[in-house]
């Protein structure tokens, strides 16, 4: 099976190119997966745009100079194993490269998965080296595998966001202000915050998607983001950046005389990143998921952690697959062709909010 894998230029991610190759030999103790599906969100934009400085483009190399491959999440099946522990035909939920194929190494082998012990990224994070067999995964349902693909991890993102504020006590703020709140992981924290009682929820977002967020009933109000002086000035917030948009972090910093914290989740205005430094009130800081991950791992052990985790996906699962109005309607991609031009369609943040991208490089 040839290989094709989409090529991104690092310092200019609007820039790519289909690689083509014939598979190489597989080395003793790797595995082969075929990448059969993986989806495509403003979450992975933020995973090129912070490349560099967040290691993203570590996990997969390209070896040539300037180009990289942009990390996805899905759903691969093991086509071929040199390994005792791992059998073909498993299927694995995990952290694949934008391609149609993928060689593992796997290492500390549970039931419920392993990592991936390639030298290359022994330095990285552990929560993007772990693969899970969907077997023995408490997420897994075989019918829900798209949403797993679009939202479960956008979904850990909102709730350790939502675990961190009230961990630390909103720091004081009874309003949050998120950005770009047609975005799933926006959203995905707006459900969440929605539960606590005291914190009103307002979401930012561009006219033309107001009405798809107030759809949602996650937010206390909606409001476009020339709209923003409609909220208190003296209002105790805190400030939820998934946008990434420096001039629209800068009136907020300088409106809000009691803006009690504010985090940078993501970049889905690749354009406009930057330009958080010499800000009035409390430093921009960026929101590192698995540094909350490991704190409560701490607190409370990995299995509690587990248990809520899943507890509080099935009901944010359930909200957005329910009828009649779903929050999310899958688009499928199938091959590089397609999987470019989805790719270039997400970048430039365009079409409806509802739409969750699909692919297949095969």
């Amino acid at each position: 099976m040839t290989i094709h894998t989409l090529l991104v230029r690092q310092d200019q991610l609007g820039t790519t190119r289909i690689a083509t190759q014939e598979p190489a030999p597989l080395a003793p103790g790797h595995i082969r997966v075929r990448v059969d599906s993986f989806a495509l969100t403003s979450n992975n934009i933020t995973y090129a745009a912070f490349g560099e400085a967040m290691n993203y483009w570590q996990f997969y190399p390209t070896g040539e100079a300037g180009w990289g491959i942009v990390p996805v999440w899905g759903f691969g099946t093991v086509v071929q194993s040199l390994h005792p522990g791992v059998a073909v035909g498993e299927r694995l939920y995990g952290y694949w490269p934008m391609a149609n194929e993928a060689v593992l190494q796997p290492d500390r082998l549970s039931p419920s998965g392993f990592r991936d012990a390639a030298p290359h990224r022994a330095a990285l994070h552990a929560v993007y080296n772990q693969y899970l067999r969907c077997n023995e995964d408490p997420f897994y349902t075989a019918d829900s595998e798209d949403a797993q693909a679009l939202l479960r991890p956008l979904f850990v993102t909102s709730w350790l966001i939502d675990d961190f504020l009230a961990d630390n006590g909103f720091f004081g703020a009874g309003t949050a202000l998120l950005s770009s709140a047609s975005s799933k992981t926006a959203y995905g924290t707006a459900f969440q915050l929605k539960q606590r009682p005291g914190i009103e929820v307002v979401g930012l977002t561009s006219s033309a998607n107001r009405a798809f967020c107030e759809s949602l009933g996650c937010y206390s109000r909606v409001l476009a983001y020339e709209e923003l002086e409609q909220v208190d000035a003296d209002a105790a917030c805190v400030y939820i950046d998934f946008a990434g948009n420096a001039d629209l972090r800068r009136r907020i910093h300088t409106r809000f005389a009691n803006l009690k914290y504010s985090c940078s989740i993501g970049g889905t205005h690749v354009e406009h990143l930057g330009g958080a430094r010499d800000l009035p009130g409390p430093r921009a800081t960026l929101f590192f998921a698995p540094a909350q991950v490991k704190k409560r791992q701490a607190d409370w052990g990995a299995a509690e952690l587990g248990s809520r985790l899943v507890q509080a996906w099935r009901a944010f699962s359930a909200r957005v697959a329910q009828p009649p109005r779903p929050w999310l309607t899958v688009q499928r991609h199938s091959g590089p062709r397609e999987g470019e031009h989805a790719y270039a369609q997400v970048l430039a943040g365009r079409g409806d909010p509802r739409i969750g991208h699909i692919l297949s490089l095969a």
